[in-house]
């Protein structure tokens, strides 16, 4: 038993060092004073000086930031709708029409919605891009109104409706305020997955729209510099934020 446990400590550690050593050696590096990653010459703060005067990145964040706060106001909306029917009437054609898109995989998923904006004749921009994100977002809201929903006291919409209150009157004043946690918690969620994503985003994006992580792909086509490592590292500092206050405000419905 005792080796048993050495050995998935060990595969554990090993796992674990796989997917996080990378991320610090990006951050580690984002500091590193030359022009080059192949070796560390010493500390310096230049490369985040000069992110913020780099002008495509700049527009390219703004647009990032625009799309990801559109799409969190709007996939929140109809997420929560979507997780309270989902409660409310359990069926599972309604669930698989609120789930796929958040189960196929992501390359396919921006196929379908570039074909979709051929078929309707739609300008590929930062609108295309907004309803993409859009799109895919809302399951994932759905999934966490919906977690949140489950784990309230039906009875206490009961009893505000047997005191007079209306439906709508019930979910304003009782119902939402309970599952408001799980509502920011789902906005958050949709904000980080908006403004991180970068598969849908190429496939909709068409010539002239740029994103954040659209201009790291372009960036990093010719070499991995500095600068990049710099606002990668912004970039995943951000997400971790979002992601942890989200985990704070509903963490049940997240560990769902």
């Amino acid at each position: 038993m005792y080796k048993r446990s050495n050995w998935l400590w060990a595969i554990s550690a090993a796992v674990y060092a796989f997917l996080y050593v990378p991320l610090l050696i990006v951050i580690v590096y984002s500091f590193n004073d030359s022009k080059l990653n192949a070796e560390w010459v010493g500390f310096t703060f230049d490369w985040y000086r000069k992110l913020f005067h780099h002008d495509e990145m700049i527009q390219a964040a703004g647009n990032s930031l625009g799309i990801a706060l559109v799409t969190s106001a709007v996939a929140t909306t109809l997420g929560t709708m979507a997780g309270f029917a989902m409660h409310k009437y359990p069926s599972r054609i309604l669930q698989l029409l609120v789930l796929t898109p958040i189960a196929i995989p992501e390359i396919l998923m921006g196929v379908s919605l570039l074909l979709f904006f051929v078929m309707i004749n739609m300008t590929l921009g930062l609108v295309s891009i907004t309803f993409a994100h859009i799109a895919f977002c809302i399951g994932f809201v759905a999934i966490v109104v919906r977690s949140r929903l489950a784990g309230m006291d039906e009875s206490l919409t009961e009893a505000a409706r047997d005191c007079g209150a209306s439906p709508w009157q019930a979910f304003r004043l009782v119902t939402l305020p309970l599952i408001m946690p799980g509502v920011i918690a789902g906005a958050l969620m949709a904000f980080t997955l908006s403004i991180d994503d970068f598969v849908i985003t190429f496939f909709t994006a068409g010539a002239n729209a740029s994103t954040l992580p659209l201009q790291i792909y372009s960036m990093i086509k010719i070499a991995v510099t500095p600068e990049v490592n710099a606002v990668s590292t912004l970039l995943m500092g951000l997400t971790l934020v979002l992601i942890v206050v989200a985990s704070k405000l509903s963490p049940n419905a997240l560990r769902s």
